[in-house]
């Protein structure tokens, strides 16, 4: 091999070993977080701790509370316990319809400041869900408007060991405000996709009846499109809602008030209730209608929520807590009264997780959910007995024999706070709680009460 040969041979090794060398140099790829969960989920993954145990069960409890939700009905109210200790996260699944607002907002019960994480996802499928909103992370409040109906989860979580009592009130108000005054969704008497025309046309918005003269109000900020007579609608006004990118139309006016090219604010009148146009063989009334490609029904977007929040109360010492039946109960499995999952006897311990304004949402030993009626329950601080051990023995972590945790000596004292099945929730002289069997119990030298 000559010289000139040898030179370009060394010179393309060069190159080979720079450009395979570039290949294989991998560059990390750039991580941008759709919303702060996904933000704190990478940072667990960044320090490794995804991989710990604690790690995979905060990441496999977001997942499973997206896929076991609580089914509720808006408007709800409810409040909740989520132990640090455990790696927790909570789904409520609801439905909201076009025209509404889902509104949520957020109260933290406890002293001990958590970062909560609150997300709102749209259902797709079976196991497939859209993330569509987040709260607030320090107002905690969340709003949002849906294109479609649909059903929606809302998912709460908290950082790693951090957790406490919280409240959410969840609820589906109309995106716009009343456009007639005075009035509200019951003075609709002619609603959307009734018959018009002998069936040559149906409806395409509502009819609200009122006094001839009542202010028609602009129930959103908007820009006045267009102001005066036009075909069957007689005196109309065409309003743009820049926000929702819709047309809102006011027609059979008596009186028009608004000027055409201006905007106007929430609760300005646009005109006065008539029966102009082809209305003037009916009673004076409203057509209203929203345009959205197309027609919408509008009836979503006015009416008020079919009930009010029903509100908690204030028991919060239940929240976390341990109780028992008062007398026997059925475990209802869903807030459908029709739907009971077990059978308990008086005295069952169930730690409560969460309340509503008429429910206790429960946790058995063995780990079934349900609910049972408030006045049900009382907490266990007031024993049902005192006794002292005959037999030394073990004091259970769970009501199985699997799960051995402290060791009873002869002659400790215990308090009994309640049962399950075969099994006796107690507690010792230093406070610590656990399990004995029904044997360990029977086995016993009942205390006697203190001489005066």
């Amino acid at each position: 091999m000559n010289k000139r040969n040898a030179t370009y041979l060394i010179a393309a090794i060069f190159f080979c070993s720079i450009f395979y060398s570039c290949k294989e140099e991998k560059v990390p790829k750039a991580f941008y977080p759709r919303n702060d969960h996904e933000a704190y989920e990478h940072s667990l993954e960044e320090a490794q701790l995804l991989a710990t145990a604690l790690g995979n069960e905060w990441q496999q409890s977001a997942k499973n509370s997206l896929n076991n939700p609580i089914n509720i009905e808006a408007p709800y109210q409810e409040a909740f316990y989520m132990d640090p200790n455990q790696a927790e996260a909570l789904g409520y699944r609801f439905s909201a319809k076009r025209g509404q607002k889902i509104q949520i907002s957020v109260t933290q019960e406890s002293d001990e400041p958590s970062l909560l994480f609150i997300d709102l996802y749209r259902v797709l499928e079976a196991d497939q869900f859209r993330h569509v909103a987040t709260a607030d992370k320090q107002e905690l409040l969340l709003g949002f408007e849906p294109r479609n109906d649909a059903e929606y989860v809302l998912r709460f979580q908290p950082e790693l060991l951090r957790g406490g009592k919280f409240k959410v009130t969840i609820e589906n108000v109309p995106t716009l405000s009343f456009p007639v005054a005075g009035k509200n969704a019951r003075a609709i008497g002619s609603v959307w996709g009734d018959v018009r025309d002998g069936g040559r046309r149906s409806h395409e918005g509502v009819d609200i009846f009122a006094k001839r003269g009542t202010p028609v109000l602009a129930p959103t900020k908007g820009y006045v499109r267009f102001v005066g007579k036009r075909g069957i609608g007689g005196n109309v006004v065409w309003l743009y809602d820049s926000q929702r990118g819709q047309s809102l139309y006011f027609a059979h006016l008596n009186t028009l008030i608004a000027k055409q090219g201006t905007y106007v604010e929430p609760g300005d009148t646009l005109g006065t209730v008539g029966n102009t146009g082809n209305a003037r063989t009916t009673p004076p009334h409203l057509h209203f209608g929203v345009y959205k490609n197309g027609a919408v029904n509008p009836f979503h977007y006015l009416q008020d929520p079919p009930a009010k929040v029903r509100q908690v109360g204030s028991q919060y010492e239940f929240l976390g807590q341990y109780a028992r039946l008062t007398r026997n109960t059925q475990l209802r499995e869903s807030l459908d009264k029709k739907k009971y999952s077990s059978s308990l006897s008086k005295d069952e311990v169930m730690k409560v997780v969460a309340m509503n304004s008429n429910n206790y949402r429960v946790q058995l030993p063995d780990g079934e959910y349900g609910y049972i009626p408030k006045n049900r329950l009382v907490l266990t601080d007031k024993p049902l007995e005192m006794l002292s051990v005959q037999v030394e023995g073990d004091l259970l972590k769970r009501p199985d024999e699997a799960t051995y945790g402290l060791f009873i000596d002869q002659g400790e004292q215990l308090a009994v706070l309640g049962k399950h099945k075969d099994y006796w929730f107690v507690k010792n002289s230093i406070g610590e709680t656990g399990w004995i069997t029904d044997e360990q119990k029977t086995a016993r030298r009942p205390l006697k009460a203190d001489p005066d």
